[in-house]
């Protein structure tokens, strides 16, 4: 008996999406050849985090065995696919690397019109304990004529053409928005494509969790520790907040999309300007969290209004549904006069 019933053969994939809102926007197909880019270093990453070929890797299957040091680490396979896979698609000029002191020039013959920033292994502390991890991009448009350099990547978020993540949990997911709300696209290994499974995602404008790294408690400021009192121990006969929290920033901010209620990294007295990273790590989820209806905030301000001075430059971030950051802004301000 024929199954071709449940086989979709108009299958939504992200190749098609991007394509069909590049044609939308009449565009030159170049942010379309640079995600596309970004998908198939995820899709590489991807099978590399899952340990697939760890036979080869061990010597299992018997080949020889070869020497820890000689095995890429994760996150430095990851940063040079990530690269590679960029500069192969003809359209960026500067690349900005968590893993890179400095930005990287893109070779003249291989240029092209976007600056892209990028963390390619986030949370990759967790690899060992099989945590989920991800990787974290944002894309800005080179705004000058001049010669590309470093400081072309020192754009506010507000100027983000694109941004997205890749969570690798217990599917492989990449959520990407272009400006035009956000959308969820799950890897399907069988045939090697992202697919459309969750369009115009919408955070929660109040949610029932708070994540944080409470470890750092004795170093809080009063903002924090008076907020963090009102979830736990709420005085108007509410329900307490519910606690979850990965260490991966991936992992918590999708928690945080999917489920609501807010995800703070604040600034404390060990790290007085924050701990995540502005342009790969703070801007591209902020971007994420307002086009689903959320907000991102430092406290004084909003992260994508922040104007970047140095491209590992650190800011503090509390982002989530809308409501319950704007409770934190509220405390904040009452403590930051």
């Amino acid at each position: 008996m024929s199954d071709k019933g449940t086989f979709d053969t108009n299958v939504l994939t992200l190749t098609r999406f991007v394509l069909e809102e590049g044609r939308k926007a009449h565009g030159t197909g170049e942010l379309t050849n640079l995600l596309n880019s970004i998908c198939t270093a995820v899709k590489a990453i991807s099978t590399a985090v899952r340990k697939a070929g760890i036979a080869n890797l061990y010597g299992i299957a018997g080949s020889t065995n070869v020497t820890g040091d000689q095995v890429k680490k994760l996150d430095v396979l990851s940063n040079d696919l990530v690269i590679n896979m960029i500069k192969s698609s003809f359209s960026s000029c500067v690349l900005v690397s968590e893993e890179d002191e400095k930005a990287i020039i893109v070779e003249p013959d291989k240029r092209g019109k976007y600056i892209v920033c990028f963390d390619p292994l986030d949370g990759s502390s967790n690899i060992d304990c099989l945590v989920s991890i991800g990787t974290i991009f944002g894309i800005y448009r080179k705004t000058t004529d001049d010669e590309p350099c470093e400081n072309d990547a020192l754009q506010p978020g507000r100027k983000l053409v694109a941004a997205g993540y890749a969570l690798y949990g217990s599917a492989t997911m990449m959520v990407l928005s272009t400006g035009q709300g956000v959308n969820c696209f799950m890897l399907d290994p069988s045939i090697g494509e992202f697919i459309l499974v969750d369009r115009d995602v919408r955070i929660k404008k109040k949610g029932k969790i708070y994540s944080l790294n409470e470890g750092y408690a004795q170093h809080f400021y009063p903002d924090v520790t008076e907020y963090l009192q009102k979830k736990k121990h709420p005085k108007d006969g509410s329900a307490p907040y519910g606690s979850r929290y990965v260490g991966s920033m991936v992992a918590d901010v999708h928690r945080t999309l999917v489920y609501g209620g807010i995800f703070l990294y604040p600034a404390n007295d060990k790290s007085p300007k924050g701990k995540l990273r502005l342009l790969y790590e703070c801007n591209p989820m902020a971007f994420i969290m307002e086009q689903a209806g959320g907000m991102a905030t430092t406290g004084s301000m909003n992260v994508l209004d922040i104007q970047p001075t140095n491209i590992h430059q650190r800011v503090p971030v509390v982002l989530g549904s809308p409501d319950d950051v704007q409770e934190y802004i509220s405390i904040f301000k009452k403590h930051n006069k």
